[in-house]
C-alpha cells in the first residue's frame, strides 16, 4: 500500500476566518494610530506570515512600527478567539468536515495542515473545531519561513516519509500554489477563498468541498 498525503492551508480554505482577521487588523492599526487598510488589501495577504503581511499592508513605515502592529494584531486575535472557543467567527466552510472526515476514513491518505497562522493561532482553530485529530502534521508560521517559501510542505513529507509526487497541497491563494509548486507536490486550488480562481496556478480548482476527494485523486493519478 502507498501511502498519499494531502496537506490543507487554514484561512480561506478550511475556515472562513476574514471576520477575525479583518476586525483584528482594524483595531491593531487603530492603536497605533495608522489610517486603515481595506478589506481587500488584508484579504490579498491572507496566507503570508505575519512579519510579511505588514509589509506588503505598510511597506513605508518602520519595523518597529510593524512589529507593534502584528503584537497588536495576536492580542485581539486572541481574544476573539476565547470569545467564540465554538468556533464562531471562523466557521468551516460547507462541507469542510465531510470531506476532511472521508479522507481521514481512506487508509492510504495521510492528512497536513501548511499555514500562515501562528501556532497559537492554529492551536486555538484546530480545538474549536475538533479537528486535531484527522492531521499527522501541522505546519505553521512560528517555525517556518513564510509562504511561498516550501519550508513546511517539505517538513510535511519529512514527516510523513512521502515522496512529492504523492501530495497535493489544498489552497485558496496563489501563495499556497506557488509553495506548491516548489515544493515538488500537486497544487489543488479552491474557489471560495481570498484568492480570485483565475489567480491561481493550480493543476485543478474545485468549486465545493465535495470535489476535494476526487480532485486529489485525479492530481495524483498524473504523477
Amino acid at each position: 500500500m502507498t501511502l498519499r498525503l494531502v496537506i490543507f492551508d487554514v484561512d480561506g480554505t478550511l475556515v472562513d476566518s476574514q471576520a477575525d482577521i479583518v476586525g483584528g487588523m482594524q483595531v491593531a492599526f487603530a492603536q497605533e494610530g495608522l489610517a486603515q487598510p481595506s478589506r481587500d488589501a488584508i484579504l490579498d495577504a491572507v496566507g503570508l506570515s505575519l512579519p510579511e503581511f505588514m509589509v506588503r499592508l505598510i511597506p513605508d513605515h518602520s519595523e518597529t512600527t510593524r512589529n507593534a502592529v502584528v503584537q497588536g494584531y495576536k492580542a485581539e486575535y486572541a481574544a476573539r478567539r476565547s470569545r467564540a472557543a465554538n468556533g464562531e467567527g471562523s466557521p468551516l466552510y460547507p462541507g469542510a468536515r465531510a470531506a476532511l472526515e472521508a479522507l481521514h476514513r481512506d487508509d492510504t491518505l495521510l492528512l497536513g495542515i501548511a499555514t500562515g497562522k501562528s501556532r497559537r493561532g492554529l492551536d486555538m482553530l484546530l480545538d474549536a473545531h475538533d479537528l486535531r485529530s484527522l492531521f499527522v502534521t501541522h505546519q505553521c508560521a512560528d517555525n517556518h519561513p513564510s509562504k511561498p517559501h516550501p519550508s513546511m510542505i517539505l517538513t510535511c513529507l519529512s514527516d510523513t516519509g512521502i515522496a512529492p509526487e504523492a501530495a497535493v497541497m489544498v489552497g485558496d491563494t496563489s501563495f499556497d500554489m506557488t509553495m506548491a509548486r516548489a515544493a515538488g507536490v500537486g497544487a489543488l486550488g479552491v474557489s471560495w477563498g481570498y484568492h480570485a480562481a483565475d489567480q491561481l496556478d493550480a493543476d485543478h480548482v474545485v468549486e465545493t468541498f465535495a470535489d476535494v476527494p476526487q480532485a486529489v485523486a485525479a492530481i495524483m493519478e498524473k504523477t
